[in-house]
């Protein structure tokens, strides 16, 4: 197996408190970020050979964070250094990236101003199996849309292997394209495909029948899983693996759970559910590395849900955007709530 690929924009998450406490102490607290950054260091925590693909002004913050996610074993030598800026995105701390209280700073970015044609994808792909990129890429603009559709087209001539998460973030669709005008037609190029039942609607078209989950009964998720798993193996042909997340908030805590199917086959991960959490940004990455981990390592697919699963629900106690998690502690994780 060769290394598995990242592409995305690298972020810088800054987390203004709500009470405005930063303004005393003269102090923002901020962590690196962006999806796909959170794949590859989580693969690379997890012994994966992880390289990462991003555009970064050509200067000393650059370096700093290039040396950061070389500290944590992610491969950059193929990172493109154009541009003035680094993308920015501030959440105050405690929420997730689809509270209305993000601000993206990203216009004019380094990433933001790739055109095709910019990235040599024949050699970017050298010894890559496997290529991952979320739906935060191609909402930015058109021409970073281009770009994927790009790199994808040259991953399957080449037989490698294509993740996508089904991130939706209805602030960045801002250049007057619909999802369902772009998504569709970068999905066709993928063979795994994660998100909920409910970004399969937004951006795939998948039917979603909301008098069926209603109440969030978890069987009638699980039923509505199989059913939108199957609708997109349908519409998209080389695609052959469906992993949906379930994450909800209650006064009472959080509860989570997700689905992979396979062959015909649902398989449902054990529901954990918790009073408190630390940290919402970065748990749908965890999980999709933990996919990508199971998958690399031809883990059975209960067996990957299971531990991808685990993952996403450790780093909700990890305050920063990337996982700390080993797989022993993941593992053990694992072992505990299955007794």
């Amino acid at each position: 197996m060769g290394k598995v690929l990242s592409f995305g924009e690298l972020l810088l998450r800054i987390c203004p408190d709500e009470a405005g406490q930063w303004l005393q102490e003269n102090s923002l607290p901020f962590y690196v970020g962006g999806a796909e950054a959170n794949v590859a260091t989580a693969l690379a925590l997890w012994g994966i050979p992880s390289a990462y693909l991003t555009a970064l002004p050509d200067n000393f913050v650059s370096e700093q964070l290039v040396g950061y996610l070389n500290s944590r074993q992610v491969q950059t030598d193929q990172i493109v250094y154009q541009g003035d800026r680094v993308g920015l995105y501030y959440l105050p701390k405690g929420k997730d990236l689809k509270n209305a209280g993000v601000i993206y700073d990203r216009a004019g970015s380094a990433y933001a101003d790739l055109k095709p044609g910019t990235i040599d994808w024949e050699k970017a792909f050298e010894d890559v199996s496997w290529f991952h990129f979320s739906a935060i890429c191609p909402a930015i603009n058109q021409s970073v849309a281009d770009v994927c559709e790009e790199a994808l087209q040259v991953a399957v001539q080449k037989k490698i292997t294509v993740s996508l998460d089904l991130n939706y973030r209805a602030k960045l669709w801002k250049y007057g394209k619909d999802p369902l005008e772009v998504m569709p037609a970068l999905a066709q190029y993928c063979d795994l495909i994660m998100g909920n039942i409910w970004a399969a609607n937004k951006m795939l078209g998948i039917p979603l029948d909301e008098n069926l989950i209603a109440n969030l009964n978890k069987a009638s998720l699980q039923q509505h899983a199989a059913r939108t798993s199957k609708a997109i193996l349908e519409k998209f042909p080389k695609c052959r693996t469906v992993a949906n997340t379930f994450r909800f908030d209650f006064r009472q805590g959080i509860r989570y759970f997700t689905t992979l199917f396979e062959a015909g086959n649902l398989y449902t991960s054990h529901e954990y559910q918790v009073a408190q959490i630390l940290d919402k940004v970065g748990s749908g990455d965890c999980f999709m590395a933990g996919l990508i981990y199971g998958y690399y390592n031809q883990l059975p697919p209960a067996e990957t849900v299971e531990f991808a699963t685990a993952a996403a629900f450790r780093k909700l106690f990890i305050p920063s955007d990337a996982t700390t998690s080993t797989v022993a502690e993941i593992n053990d994780t694992t072992l505990a709530h299955a007794n």
